[in-house]
């Protein structure tokens, strides 16, 4: 790909570009990074998903040895490129910068066996929010019956290799992704046939196992970032360095450190920095700058090269003292120049940008970051939660005691994400009756406390349902009078709904119901029984009633059913009852709204 016409900047002033990895939960995110990078991060990672972002610097020089004769170094300026491994969609909206996008483009992988799956759609959503040009990474192409691996090889040369069948299941599934973009309003088509990348998504068939098609995303990333974005990549080399905080780490030497991923300026080894922390903006002296090595993954590389500076785009270990109410995902900026109260104030605004919404009324949210805060907080709106009270930091007495004053059960709850629950917690947890989910899987914490709220939901309305009369209409059945009174013992038909014990009986003479009496028990062929469901005949003994005189032989009988019970049935309890019940029911209303068009509403 040659250079662009667009302006020149001079090649001291360009960044590298900041590439974001999204994609539903082992499609491959991941393991493409490790084909990159050549380390084995996933097999670290809890439950083999990603949960903390790190940052991978690939020079232009590693792009070119990997993409062959895809990227000659000579056509371009940009230094190379670097990923950043998202922990899911969720937080790449928590990369951020100046209330904008961190990444200047994205991955998003795809695995061609599943298709678009649930988390692809919600990044494809985030992708399209944020305006963030992205390439579609369809993963996973030699799981195809019969592919024939050629490692590392660009996917057009290793198509050639593959026989008609292979190459026509190959284009099956790739074109099943493209017509999932366009289900989603992105027209798309394979990246060799794409003209304009503004208009169109290129979609890059590879294997991140094998390194078929690498070598494609590479010289794709690179090109479309020289060609379209050189512009945005233009920085103030000199200008005092911008970013945002990735981890709080302890390493041994330094105390607390802060992994950073610094994407405007310079940071020198001298800078007095503004950090974003739990209170105030924290201010202090940059006492080292520790850069890891390319290709090394800054989450995992214990081997650091001190720096006397750094310049955007690039990961970097920021050592300084007073760094232990730092967050991770706050603002760091260098002073250098400026006014620190005009910086402080740049780091609270940033921050206020972050913060979750919270309610009245709600759970207790904790996460060992802000972006994985942000991240928990995103998923519980899309699963309309409210939250009461959201913070960073292990799960500690006082948030049981505020879990403690919600005023519903199903809010009673704290979820922690990647933190610990701290002891006299989980005793004041007990005591106060609080449910506490921490998990480090932030989808999985999610559905814990969806199941725990529909367990919840399904006791209640399994008690209101105990106290509630239930809807039955019965038939007295001809030649099955056993006895005419005091009781009158009667045998009967179960036309619809649930005839239980103790049970005010009704009959319909006119619009208004007419009480014969109360249904005191039960029988089935001589045992006593506490309910008669549709279709059964038994025996019952009703108080009240004279056969022969108040109810004959054939009559029709209903279970009385109160009004603010006939209100709770129709409106909150429809979808629990049984359809016999519901019959029942809605026979009774109609002939009570007969008379009166609004009761029971």
């Amino acid at each position: 790909m040659a250079k662009s016409d667009s302006e020149s900047v001079g090649a001291s002033g360009l960044r590298t570009p900041i590439v974001a990895v999204l994609g539903h939960v082992d499609h491959g995110k991941t393991t493409l990074l490790d084909r990159i990078r050549g380390s084995a991060v996933s097999e670290a990672e809890a439950g083999a998903i990603t949960q903390h972002i790190g940052a991978t610097a690939v020079p232009l020089d590693v792009v070119s040895d990997i993409a062959g004769e895809l990227v000659d170094p000579d056509d371009f300026d940009l230094p190379g490129l670097l990923f950043i491994d998202t922990p899911g969609h969720h937080s790449f909206t928590t990369l951020r910068s100046r209330g904008g996008s961190l990444a200047d483009i994205a991955i998003l992988v795809v695995d061609v066996n599943d298709g678009f799956q649930p988390q692809t759609e919600e990044a494809i959503d985030i992708l399209a929010r944020s305006e963030t040009p992205f390439i579609v990474a369809a993963n996973k192409v030699d799981t195809i019956q019969g592919w024939q691996v050629t490692e590392t090889a660009p996917i057009q040369a290793t198509y050639e290799n593959q026989s008609d069948r292979v190459k026509g299941e190959f284009d099956e599934r790739v074109y099943d992704i493209v017509g999932d973009l366009s289900d989603h309003g992105f027209t798309a088509d394979a990246y060799w046939r794409v003209q304009d990348f503004r208009e169109n998504v290129g979609v890059v068939p590879l294997s991140a196992k094998t390194g078929e098609g690498v070598p494609d995303l590479l010289a794709v990333m690179m090109g479309l970032s020289q060609r379209y974005m050189k512009e945005r990549m233009a920085v103030d080399v000199a200008g005092p360095g911008v970013g945002t905080v990735l981890e709080v780490k302890e390493e041994k030497g330094f105390g607390t450190t802060l992994d950073v991923v610094l994407y405007d300026g310079t940071l020198r080894a001298e800078d007095r920095i503004v950090v974003g922390g739990t209170g105030d903006p924290i201010v202090t002296d940059v006492r080292a700058l520790l850069k890891p090595r390319p290709l090394a993954e800054i989450r995992t590389e214990s081997r650091f090269e001190r720096v006397d500076e750094v310049a955007a785009a690039a990961g970097i270990k920021v050592a300084a003292p007073g760094l232990d109410e730092a967050m991770a995902g706050a603002p760091l900026r260098a002073i250098r120049g400026r006014g620190v109260d005009d910086v402080i104030a740049e780091v609270r605004a940033e921050l206020a940008e972050l913060a979750v919404d919270t309610q009245e009324d709600g759970v207790v949210v904790k996460a060992d970051t802000l972006g994985s805060l942000e991240a928990l907080a995103d998923a519980l709106a899309e699963a309309e939660v409210p939250i009461m009270r959201a913070e960073v930091g292990d799960i500690a007495p006082r948030d049981i005691s505020v879990a403690s004053t919600a005023d519903e059960p199903t809010q009673q709850v704290v979820l922690g994400f990647n933190v610990d629950v701290l002891p006299d917690a989980a005793e004041a947890a007990e005591n106060e009756g609080v449910e506490v989910f921490h998990h480090d899987v932030i989808y999985q914490l999610v559905e814990d406390y969806e199941e725990h709220v529909a367990a919840i939901e399904r006791a209640q309305q399994e008690q209101v349902l105990e106290n509630i009369r239930r809807p039955a209409r019965f038939r007295v059945l001809d030649d099955h009078v056993f006895r005419q009174s005091d009781p009158a013992v009667v045998g009967v038909e179960i036309g619809s709904g649930t005839l239980h014990r103790n049970t005010p009986i009704v009959a319909f003479e006119g619009p208004e119901p007419e009480r014969v009496g109360v249904l005191k028990s039960i029988k089935e062929q001589g045992e006593d029984i506490d309910e008669a469901r549709a279709g059964q005949r038994v025996s019952v003994a009703i108080d009240g009633p004279t056969i022969g005189r108040d109810v004959e032989e054939g009559d029709e009988l209903w279970a009385e059913i109160p009004e603010k019970h006939a209100k709770i049935l129709e409106q909150e309890l429809n979808d629990e009852i049984p359809a016999d019940e519901l019959e029942a029911l809605t026979a009774y209303l109609d002939k009570r709204r007969k008379q009166d068009p609004f009761w029971g509403k």
